[in-house]
């Protein structure tokens, strides 16, 4: 099958694009594995880390619950992160301030979620969100006009140009000008940062919940639509900016933290890398390879020079850089650290990590540093799509990309 160019697509796959799933891409002259979106992520009936039992819950699992459950028992997805403690608390606060807190309206904010939701075929968060959607004013014929996407009759242009916005993000882990500007015309910069990291942490949750198994709870009666036909159609992701979108804030520091600090409200809500990074137990090289490959399936530049430089200390650390931009099928993985690799891969391209991948990962791995082995990837997923859509620019003295000879 044909590989193209990032600017250059034959007229045959240009009727196609979005939908045609390659062999391989290749942009800026590396090839990357399949985009998300060329087929309906897998949901699993049943769930592959079953939720903590009320009656395993202590002291601390209880103190949770009384401080982030208002009303009602926990779901099941709260429940299946309590078995770690600290990814819960880490995981919890962003998704309270974007369900809560952030400057968007209700109805754009539900909109965003639903069309995440519905890219990574998430019954849990459909099921959570709809009847939020239809208390902001969504209707019946609304909700299942967002499972159809930006090109449904009947949006007015502005709630196009959000579902836009998610498809994007989703697909090419990238905002291209035109929509950047279209939202512009209406948002301001706290709007326009709290609508991508609105689809970027359900995009998180989404991966995670989805690898899981995690079910909806038995009070919800909404479930995702599954008679529409899944499409994905976007335009071609443009080249990396070379202009930062949201101008850092002055001062000492790496510009990621300096991007965030513009909108402090935000970045308080910000502490799942923090727990990746510090109090997952995850051995850091394995943390590395799955944050390495994951910036790399992104094409998220900045990530990968802070993780093969002084935030993850790849280089340090003596793992092989060019050879996790090649990818698991490179020779000379251990299988195991391929297996990681693959993960990471199918999580970026498939929103779900397969039964054969899992298994392997599983005999080695307990239940714990399962989770956490996903949570790296799904958080870093996030943290590359927000980087990209910022257009947050390296530091002094990064190292970019590797350049690998092209299939």
């Amino acid at each position: 099958m044909r590989v193209t160019k990032l600017g250059r697509i034959t007229p045959l796959l240009s009727a196609c694009v979005g939908l045609l799933v390659l062999a391989s891409i290749e942009l800026g002259g590396q090839v990357l594995p399949d985009r998300p979106g060329g087929a309906r992520p897998v949901q699993l009936s049943k769930p592959r880390i079953s939720p903590l039992p009320e009656a395993q819950w202590t002291e601390a699992h209880k103190e949770l619950v009384a401080r982030y459950v208002a009303e009602g028992p926990p779901g099941n997805a709260f429940k299946t992160l309590l078995n770690i403690p600290a990814l819960l608390n880490s995981v919890v606060p962003l998704q309270h301030y974007i369900t809560r807190d952030s400057s968007l309206s209700a109805r754009h904010r539900e909109i965003l979620i639903l069309r995440t939701a519905w890219l990574l075929n998430n019954d849990y968060v459909w099921s959570e969100h709809a009847p939020v959607a239809r208390k902001a004013g969504v209707t019946s014929e609304e909700l299942r006009r967002i499972a159809q996407g930006p090109d449904a009759k009947g949006w007015e242009p502005f709630e196009t140009t959000l579902l836009r916005l998610a498809d994007q993000l989703f697909r090419n882990s990238f905002i291209n000008d035109a929509t950047w500007k279209a939202l512009s015309a209406t948002y301001d910069m706290y709007h326009l940062m709290d609508a991508v990291m609105t689809v970027t942490d359900f995009t998180t949750v989404s991966l995670l919940y989805n690898s899981l198994g995690i079910q909806p709870d038995e009070r919800a009666t909404e479930r995702i639509p599954t008679d529409i036909p899944y499409r994905v159609m976007v335009p071609e992701r443009e080249a990396p900016l070379t202009v930062a979108r949201v101008e850092p804030a002055p001062g000492d520091g790496i510009a990621i933290g300096r991007t965030f600090a513009r909108y402090p409200k935000l970045a308080q809500s910000r502490t799942g890398s923090n727990y990746v990074n510090q109090g997952s137990k995850l051995d850091p090289r394995y943390r590395e390879l799955l944050i390495l490959r994951t910036g790399w399936d992104c094409q998220a530049e900045y990530e990968w020079a802070q993780h093969v430089g002084a935030v993850g200390r790849g280089r340090e650390m003596g793992l092989p850089i060019e050879r996790i931009a090649m990818g698991p099928d490179a020779p000379g993985w251990d299988p195991f650290d391929a297996t990681l690799l693959r993960a990471a891969d199918e999580l970026y391209r498939d929103s779900f990590i397969s039964d054969g991948t899992w298994n392997a990962l599983a005999a080695r791995f307990d239940n714990t540093m399962m989770m956490n082995a996903v949570i790296t990837a799904a958080n870093y997923r996030m943290v590359s799509m927000a980087l990209n859509a910022l257009g947050v620019q390296l530091d002094p003295g990064d190292e970019k990309f590797p350049k690998l000879p092209s299939r």
